[in-house]
């Protein structure tokens, strides 16, 4: 028997599930929201508040039904975003040049969360993963260099090959070892060349403990399984959507006039690393559990048609160089994402 959900792939049996991380791509729709509507996680007050002086034109979010574009929206207004425009699928195929020429407009600040991420099926669907990962930003990148929009494009860890052992930098050679990296890397390229002013901002493990991620998938095993048996042979960079979400609403406040030089590519990640193991555990625990029935496995034992980055830590050193807020450790993430969770606490709390 094998279930599956947008984080994690799970095989029960007997009271124990084993699980590793999987992806998929979430469904989408159209809201627009201006100041007052809505009001962001307090986990990140601080640098919403911090950002909520520098007003941009227009913020445009592509994928903005995903865990990271509704993130974006609830915390926009109190970022000082006086207009978002939030784009899904349905809304706007950013393979289409003409579409994405007539929804933006000069001074937009497009921040690309609209991606292909079911990394497994990528390997027999490569056309699919490189129309959205590759072709996709390089028409969003050639209509905002033509318009007069600023981009910033989300892309991810998979573009390293996963054999370092120290946190990757910006700047170190990538090497993806699968079709979803390798689209995801084309999509990096393709922005770079042909919107020079763009940022790429690469990221990691994101979820947001409430929706069908790996810590949201943990959450619910606790109750269902007496042990879990979770991969330990990964080590990443475990990122709350919300944290992140406030880190590229800061970046995006910055990229209107550029006061100070912003790098081409950057890290926005939770501090610290742990692997799937290691991140189960403290989900386990901010529940209260007994982490000691999160057992481990390794890779090996859970076969998969993709190679999963060994290691694929993403150094945060050129985000803080830029003058950008460090993201909390990503244990504080989860103890924040888990209280959020729980059934009648008040959206946002952050103990």
């Amino acid at each position: 028997m094998h279930s599956s959900s947008a984080g994690t792939s799970c095989s029960p049996s007997a009271g124990s599930t084993t699980c590793r991380p999987a992806r998929s791509s979430p469904s989408s729709r159209l809201i627009t929201v201006g100041p007052g509507a809505g009001q962001p996680r307090p986990v990140c007050r601080a640098r919403l508040a911090a950002v909520n002086a520098v007003q941009y034109p227009r913020l445009v979010v592509t994928g903005a039904a995903g865990q990271l574009g509704r993130a974006l929206i609830a915390a926009a207004p109190a970022a000082g975003a006086g207009e978002v425009l939030a784009l899904g699928r349905a809304d706007l195929d950013i393979t289409d040049p003409a579409a994405a020429a007539a929804l933006l407009r000069r001074g937009d600040v497009v921040i690309n969360c609209a991606a292909y991420t079911a990394v497994d099926r990528a390997e027999t669907e490569a056309a699919a993963a490189f129309a959205v990962n590759g072709t996709g930003p390089a028409v969003l990148a050639t209509a905002c260099a033509e318009i007069g929009a600023d981009l910033i494009h989300v892309s991810t860890d998979y573009v390293f090959d996963g054999t370092g052992t120290a946190p990757y930098e910006p700047s170190d050679p990538t090497g993806p070892t699968s079709v979803y990296g390798r689209s995801k890397l084309a999509g990096e390229q393709a922005v770079l060349a042909l919107a020079p002013a763009a940022v790429v901002v690469r990221t990691a493990w994101v979820y947001t403990g409430d929706q069908r991620d790996f810590v949201a998938t943990m959450r619910r095993l606790e109750g269902e399984r007496d042990t879990v048996t979770v991969v330990d042979d990964q080590i990443g960079s475990p990122t709350y959507a919300p944290d992140l979400a406030a880190g590229l609403l800061e970046l995006a406040a910055r990229l209107p006039g550029r006061a100070h030089p912003i790098p081409p590519i950057l890290h926005a990640t939770n501090g610290g690393s742990a692997s799937w193991y290691e991140l189960a555990r403290a989900v386990f625990t901010e529940l209260g559990a007994d982490p000691g029935r999160v057992r481990p496995c390794t890779s090996d034992e859970y076969p998969s048609p993709v190679r999963r980055p060994a290691y694929s830590v993403l150094s945060p050193r050129a985000w803080s160089a830029a003058g950008l807020t460090p993201l909390r450790d990503w244990r504080a993430a989860v103890h924040a994402a888990v209280l959020a969770a729980r059934p009648g606490a008040r959206a946002g709390h952050d103990g």
